[in-house]
């Protein structure tokens, strides 16, 4: 006979199991240290928009939980090789498109903008700038992410990330990880 503690703990089991935690960064520029892969171990998987530089960034990262990774403006052939310039893909009924150079809410890029008025994802994820931005799309109805940069290379001062939960259809618990200064 089954009980309502059962029912509970399957419950709590089910809801874990289908929630997933998702850690976003980009422009690593070949850098992956300590403080990133101790967040990359807390989540279920990790997204990376682009800039990655060294590929050793990317299996690192493999080894260690599922990626979902575009390539940036400056990875090279190889990274072009095993990594899209856009990747569409649903999650937890989440739609979701990721690329390295995307623009901003009411500033698009000219490469993407019309497609993106015609079928706007859930969540529209960009780097590139290394600019952390999380910001609402009011006109298309979607959530704009930048996760800012992780790595050393650039103009940032501090190195950033972000970390989010998506569930059945919802994105919850959004956090802004700020690494240390840059070296």
């Amino acid at each position: 006979m089954i009980t309502f503690e059962d029912l509970r703990d399957v419950k709590v089991f089910l809801f874990l199991f289908l929630m997933k935690k998702i850690l976003l960064l980009s422009d690593t520029h070949s850098y992956l240290d300590e403080q990133i892969l101790k967040f990359v171990k807390q989540a279920d998987e990790v997204w990376h928009a682009g800039d990655i530089g060294n590929l050793e960034v990317t299996d690192k990262l493999q080894k260690i939980k599922p990626l979902r990774a575009v390539y940036g403006n400056i990875d090279g052939a190889e990274a072009r090789t095993e990594f899209p310039l856009d990747t569409k893909f649903e999650l937890e009924k989440v739609s979701v498109w990721m690329t390295h150079i995307g623009g901003y809410p009411n500033k698009y890029n000219q490469r993407i903008r019309d497609e993106i008025r015609i079928n706007p994802p859930k969540i529209f994820i960009s780097g590139h700038s290394h600019i952390l931005k999380v910001q609402y799309d009011k006109k298309l109805n979607l959530l704009h992410l930048n996760p800012g940069a992780a790595g050393n290379h650039g103009f940032h001062k501090v190195r950033t990330m972000l970390r989010f939960r998506l569930d059945n259809g919802g994105i919850k618990n959004m956090e802004v990880i700020e690494l240390s200064q840059r070296d």
